[in-house]
């Protein structure tokens, strides 16, 4: 028997309404302000993604090869990660890791607009 459900994932970052729109814009589905320091991303199939202010927010420096600390990332399985990457790119992610060791690796990392880690992976 579970002892909790799943609920959310919340990201601090500087810009809740921004980095809420470019995960919109990468997941589909609402985004909805709960007040200016909180914002709900209601994705299909009923996942939540929140995003709470924090002004002094640092993101993790990972993957760098000097550091072991990801604090969290997230993984997007994607049909097609060249089309995928292009349009992540578009909407402001930053590429972290591309060499997918000729394309046996199936995944490469990027960062969303306020530094966090994600990676778009072969779905």
């Amino acid at each position: 028997m579970a002892i909790a459900t799943y609920s959310l994932v919340a990201l601090d970052c500087p810009d809740p309404p921004a980095l809420a729109e470019f995960y919109a814009s990468v997941l589909g589905g609402e985004v909805k302000p709960y007040n200016d320091n909180w914002y709900d991303l209601y994705a299909p199939g009923g996942h939540r993604i929140s995003f709470q202010r924090v002004p002094d927010h640092r993101p993790p420096d990972w993957p760098n090869a000097d550091s072991n600390s990801q604090q969290l990332h997230l993984d997007f399985d994607v049909p097609d990660i060249g089309a995928a990457q292009a349009q992540v790119l578009a909407l402001g992610a930053t590429p972290l890791d591309l060499d997918d060791e000729g394309g046996t690796r199936g995944f490469r990392v990027y960062a969303d607009p306020a530094g966090h880690p994600f990676c778009l992976c072969k779905g």
